[in-house]
């Protein structure tokens, strides 16, 4: 059983802090929200290593949102239904499709500098989207140019505290309300940072796989957190694997963005023989789990680590022009895309699942939200179509900080003050290598590809690791191994217990889709174990 906190504590023994909206995370979402936040409330903005540094920064291919005039909002929810497999909530999907061309428009008011054509936002297509409809900066370069502007924002607003280099420890609740948290600060000493509102933005858990397009930071801690203190987690079987990362001696999995594929880039075996009009009508712009699993079976038809991905055919002034940042990355390696092939094989990029919330982003724990990918809205179901992250995260952030307003200020003054359950072990292995035999495991056993046996065997291997439960924490990689091995025990469950394929979810057992068992959200609650709640798609 994974307990409520992962240390002991008595409350009266640690300074406690005051203010009116806790933040965790500086991705888009938690920039974002801090930004709304401030205009009438004290926020206190908690990062785990710097302001700059989170998921956001590094997107390339842009922002969904309907702004061409043979666009509508009724495309865009088709496309996004379909590609989330059945499981998306219709209600949440139309939130984001008739919220989000407002949210860019806020983007822009807050200084984000999309790239124009001939004076107007210059808009391009990716996969399953059936119109331009991405907005992107800087070529290939979306992610930081947002990150940039809010974080400027953020910087020069007095009602913003930024705690840079502080570790969220675990939720304090009582009665199913959250009080605020429990934190460790950079020296190592703790402290309680009480608010009438706890919003983690604290991104996604791509760490949890040995290849894996997302930075360090990105260790699934909200997730982990949010179950501890008994929030309901959803639909964590689907991982998101992104089909094309740099597969190169010597680099990182550097994502190579889906706009390259977008913008008629085609997908090659090691013999050079393109494939993808084998696996499906869409081609190089089919949905991602799709082109991710050919990629994977022609590695294996093959024998090879990777494919290639050919833009040689388009003019190298496009290229370099629309995709800078890969040209020069690329580069860095020895390798010229105007005229190499490049060679990609998949890593995990998204997580589909998290805490679930309402359409104003609150979980089932009173004062308690999520947005971005750290929350399950119900937008993207099993799937996420590409570039609708971003918008997911303004569109939800501004509709929690309209509920935060909504709320009573948190009154509660005395409430359970220990915590203890008398640890005494500390951790013998080095984490560091526990890190990476977990990220192995779930490589090995919890991949693209899928069965019983596999995922039993998983399961069994993590399990063995539950000790570091009842030992003494004290490091920040202490705190993220925990909550990474209980993210992928969630992940693990899940993908045994749904016996079909869907969506980014494959059972090589079970390879078919089945609506008239599995058209249902699996729940996650750490006192029940899993429950079943039934898709409100349509």
């Amino acid at each position: 059983m994974i307990p409520q906190y992962l240390v002991d504590f008595d409350l009266r023994e640690i300074p406690t802090i005051n203010t009116d909206c806790i933040i965790v995370g500086s991705g888009i979402a938690g920039l974002f929200a801090a930004i709304k936040a401030s205009r009438d409330r004290r926020v206190v903005l908690i990062t785990k290593k710097s302001l700059m540094e989170s998921n956001t920064r590094y997107a390339q291919g842009g922002i969904a949102a309907v702004i061409a005039e043979d666009d509508s909002p009724e495309y865009h929810r088709q496309d996004t239904l379909m590609a989330g497999a059945g499981l998306c909530s219709s209600a949440a999907v139309d939130v984001l499709v008739n919220e989000g061309p407002e949210g860019v428009h806020e983007l822009i008011r807050l200084g984000t500098l999309f790239d124009q054509e001939d004076g107007v936002l210059a808009l391009t297509q990716e996969g399953a989207h059936s119109h331009r409809r991405i907005l992107h900066a800087n070529g290939d370069a979306t992610g930081y140019e947002i990150v940039r502007a809010l974080a400027e924002q953020v910087e020069e607003n007095d009602n913003i505290e930024i705690w840079d280099d502080h570790y969220v420890i675990d939720l304090i609740t009582e009665s199913g309300e959250c009080l605020g948290v429990l934190m460790q600060q950079p020296g190592g000493g703790r402290l309680f940072l009480q608010a009438d509102a706890t919003i983690l933005c604290s991104g996604g858990a791509g760490q949890l796989y040995r290849y894996t397009t997302n930075p360090e930071v990105a260790t699934g801690d909200g997730v982990a957190i949010a179950y501890r203190a008994g929030a309901h987690i959803r639909d964590m079987e689907f991982i998101q694997f992104h089909p094309t990362a740099l597969s190169y001696p010597g680099a990182p999995r550097f994502l190579i963005s889906e706009a390259v594929r977008g913008e008629g880039a085609v997908l090659r075996n090691i013999h050079g023989e393109r494939f993808m009009d084998r696996y499906h009508e869409l081609l190089e712009l089919a949905p991602r789990d799709i082109v991710a699993r050919a990629i994977v079976s022609e590695m294996e038809i093959t024998k090879s680590t990777f494919v290639y991905l050919d833009i040689t055919h388009e003019s190298p002034d496009m290229v370099k022009h629309r995709f800078p940042t890969i040209y020069e990355t690329c580069m860095s390696y020895g390798l010229d895309i105007t005229s190499d092939w490049i060679p990609v094989a998949p890593a995990a990029h998204y997580m589909m699942g998290g805490i679930k919330t309402d359409l104003n982003g609150e979980s089932n724990i009173s004062r308690l939200f999520a947005c971005g990918e750290v929350s399950s809205t119900g937008v993207h179901g099993a799937n996420r179509l590409a570039s609708n992250s971003l918008s997911e995260a303004i569109v939800f952030g501004r509709r929690i900080i309209e509920r935060v307003r909504q709320l009573a200020p948190l009154t509660r003054n005395s409430f359970s003050t220990d915590f203890i359950e008398a640890r005494t072990e500390h951790p013998t292995q080095a984490i560091v290598e526990r890190r990476l035999k977990l990220q192995k495991i779930m490589v090995r056993y919890v991949g693209l590809r899928r069965n019983e046996e596999m995922l039993t065997k998983g399961l069994e291997e993590l399990k063995r690791q539950l000790p570091i439960f009842g030992s003494v924490l004290t490091k920040r990689e202490e705190y993220e191994f925990a909550n990474m091995l209980t993210c992928c025990l969630l992940v693990t469950e899940s993908a045994l217990a749904r016996e079909e394929s869907r969506g980014a979810h494959y059972r090589e057992d079970f390879p078919q889709r089945n609506d008239t068992q599995w058209r249902k959200h699996l729940l996650q609650i750490r006192d029940l174990g899993i429950v079943e709640e039934l898709s409100d798609d349509v």
